[in-house]
């Protein structure tokens, strides 16, 4: 079992003609992906090979869905067109829509999330993420396949390095999921939506969770954890070491008074029984501590 993808979800590429487009569609299927095809408008009709492998191009994700039954996508569309191939996946009512693109206008991915919302039916990830993996099974995006291995562990992040990080550290016990959700200020999917889906998962024992500073999602994380989740969940909280006032990391998370900062969410967390590490060593540590391993 695992979270949102498994081994047999079918996914398409939106830019997957594009250099970044390509690269990761080479990246993924060496990893036993499903890629099933691509969507670039206006050149559809055409075939690319990669890995060996033959993917037609479709000009729009549900002409895309019609031939292939694909049931993910995944963007790697430059900013300035995020918008409109995320529009055209939620309108082809695809159900998964996983959106690596960095740098889109929050105006813009504030739109495609309200209207994802409006039209149901379909999951955003990110935009601005390394993606998700579920190990030996399906990769979506950009992450390392070769890092890990499938294993009991759940695993949500905001950070993209950081998930490689913690996915490395605890290589020898392996993952269920790994989710990196994005940092921006307006994100499909949460923390909260993935610790649901790992508490559900029965196949996922314990939870690792990776926030930041700024903003208080992991606040309301730890409200969740402490009402819904009975399996052991271990923190890190990044910036720790962050000056008070000043704009850090991942499109601006900005501290100001208690609320925001690394402390106020460790001490969240806390209260809800999660175990949090000073370092994403000393995290990997304690979740280590807890599988007796």
């Amino acid at each position: 079992m695992s979270i949102f993808i498994n081994s047999t979800s079918k996914v398409i590429v939106q830019g997957m003609t594009g250099s970044e487009g390509t690269k990761h569609t080479r990246r993924m299927l060496a990893s036993g992906t499903k890629v099933v095809g691509g969507v670039t408008p206006g050149k559809g009709g055409q075939v690319v090979e990669i890995e060996g492998v033959s993917l037609p191009v479709f000009n729009t994700v549900a002409e895309a869905m019609a031939a292939t039954s694909a049931n993910v996508s995944v963007v790697f569309v430059p900013p300035k067109f995020a918008k409109a191939a995320v529009i055209d996946a939620i309108d082809a009512k695809m159900p998964l829509v996983v959106v690596i693109t960095e740098g889109i206008p929050v105006h813009d991915s504030a739109y495609f999330y309200a209207y994802s919302l409006q039209k149901g039916g379909t999951q955003i990830i990110g935009p601005n993420c390394p993606g998700l993996i579920s190990p030996e099974q399906s990769n979506v995006g950009i992450i390392p396949a070769d890092i890990t291995k499938r294993g009991p562990i759940g695993l949500v992040s905001k950070s993209g390095t950081l998930t490689y990080q913690m996915m490395y550290e605890l290589r020898d016990i392996g993952f269920s999921t790994a989710v990196g959700i994005g940092g921006d200020p307006i994100i499909g999917t949460t923390h909260i939506d993935c610790l649901r889906a790992f508490q559900d998962d029965p196949d996922t024992t314990s939870i690792v969770m990776i926030g930041e500073i700024g903003g208080d999602a992991e606040e309301r994380a730890a409200a969740f954890i402490s009402e819904y989740v009975t399996k052991p969940v271990v923190g890190y909280v990044a910036g720790f070491t962050a000056p008070e006032g000043k704009t850090m990391g991942h499109a601006g998370a900005i501290v100001s008074g208690s609320s925001g900062t690394a402390q106020a969410k460790k001490d969240a967390l806390e209260a809800a029984g999660v175990k949090v590490g000073q370092t994403p060593s000393e995290t990997a540590q304690l979740m280590r501590d807890i599988l007796g391993r």
